[in-house]
């Protein structure tokens, strides 16, 4: 059993053999990985060691303190939240050696084609075809919501399979080069002014049945594992006492007493608390996942995410009062990744509206802590049993 007294070894071996100082950025992450310490708890050959998921700290702060550079996640975060798992769980050997490397070194940017136009909360009504030809399926369809897809190498794709079973058993998992001369990416211009989504549309792309995660048919199940890890991923990111969207709010009040009021100061105490609340549970949740996979408890997190964000970013806007009228830019962009501390109290505002919807809409959500988590009976669904051809769209 590895422990962290041979971590740190591991680590100190990779720095001397590999000094951050002298050694180019990618050449130092493909040794990481190489080394096992990409994350530890995956198995040997792919980035880890078969150690103890707890025990990926112990790498993360050696390397921190060494100055070692990191794979910059918020840009990979579709990868290494959600491609990462499926492919590990679901992906043949051949799969998991092409993609888990570039991957995690940020060499391969990734995207999610799961959303459509009719398909969002009813993700499983999903309309993307999948027709099998010989040793490879032909996809066409509509994908839309797709961060990073004007940037991303590969997606992970769930198409239907079959339309005469119903809707959650017609489906299968694919990984999509979005390079195909078929992929056409189209820029989404939201609330904020930047086209930080994409609408993704797919004629006759070819994907070799190599290619597929999990049986044809199962990929509902494989998206489940997807879903899960997507929603501990935005919900439940680790972050010190102050950090996220509290941090800004906090730090205006202390630096401008001039626009303090009682009732400010109490609401502001009142979200600061739930923010520390959340930031705690979240330290939970990524304790029991060392034990195994996500639950619906990421469910819970990322519902207290979206709430918490949208109150804070509000009570910010309203304690810079006039100034919190003001947007500084709507210039349109193609942004690789959403950065919420970095920007004004306006872009907060604005970009956090999306956070009810993105990752699972907050009413889905809600659906699946009660039946999945309290055990209450759950909503009748009347659709369940119905071949996906015969449903009414």
């Amino acid at each position: 059993m590895t422990d962290a007294a041979e971590l740190r070894t591991r680590t100190q071996r990779l720095l001397a053999e590999h000094p951050p100082a002298t050694t180019a950025r990618e050449e130092f992450l493909r040794a990481r990985f190489d080394a096992g310490l990409a994350w530890v708890h995956y198995p040997v050959g792919l980035g880890g060691l078969d150690a103890p998921r707890s025990l990926q700290a112990v790498v993360d702060a050696e390397l921190a303190a060494a100055g070692a550079p990191d794979n910059d996640p918020r840009r990979i975060g579709i990868g290494l939240g959600m491609a990462a798992p499926t492919l590990l769980a679901y992906g043949s050997d051949e799969v998991k050696q092409r993609f888990l490397k570039p991957l995690w070194v940020g060499e391969e940017v990734w995207c999610q084609l799961f959303s459509e136009p009719g398909a969002g909360s009813d993700l499983a009504a999903l309309a993307t075809r999948a027709v099998r030809d010989g040793d490879t399926w032909v996809v066409n369809g509509q994908k839309v919501w797709t961060s990073s897809a004007h940037v991303a190498r590969w997606a992970i794709l769930i198409a239907r399979s079959d339309p005469d079973l119903p809707k959650h058993r017609g489906i299968t998992y694919f990984v999509c080069d979005m390079t195909d001369p078929g992929v056409e990416v189209r820029p989404l211009r939201q609330i904020t002014g930047e086209a930080e989504f994409n609408e993704v549309f797919l004629t006759d792309v070819r994907i070799p049945d190599a290619h597929r995660l999990g049986e044809a048919g199962d990929g509902w199940r494989v998206a489940q594992t997807t879903l899960m890890n997507e929603r501990v991923s935005i919900g439940g990111a680790r972050i010190p006492r102050e950090g996220g969207m509290i941090g800004p709010v906090a730090k205006t009040w202390r630096e401008r007493p001039d626009l303090r009021t009682h009732d400010l100061h109490r609401r502001l105490l009142d979200l600061w608390v739930d923010s520390e609340v959340a930031r705690l549970t979240g330290e939970r949740l990524r304790q029991q996942l060392v034990a195994g996979q996500p639950g619906p408890e990421g469910s819970a997190m990322k519902l207290g995410f979206a709430r918490l964000n949208q109150a804070i970013s509000g009570l910010e806007v309203e304690l810079l009062g006039d100034e919190g009228l003001l947007y500084g830019d709507w210039t349109m962009r193609r942004p690789e990744l959403v950065d919420f501390t970095g920007r004004d109290a306006g872009y907060r505002y604005l970009r956090s509206k999306g956070n009810s919807i993105e990752g699972g809409t907050t009413e889905v959500l809600l659906n699946i802590v009660a039946e999945r988590v309290l055990g209450l009976p759950p909503e009748p669904r009347n659709d369940k049993d119905v071949a996906w051809k015969d449903l009414a769209r």
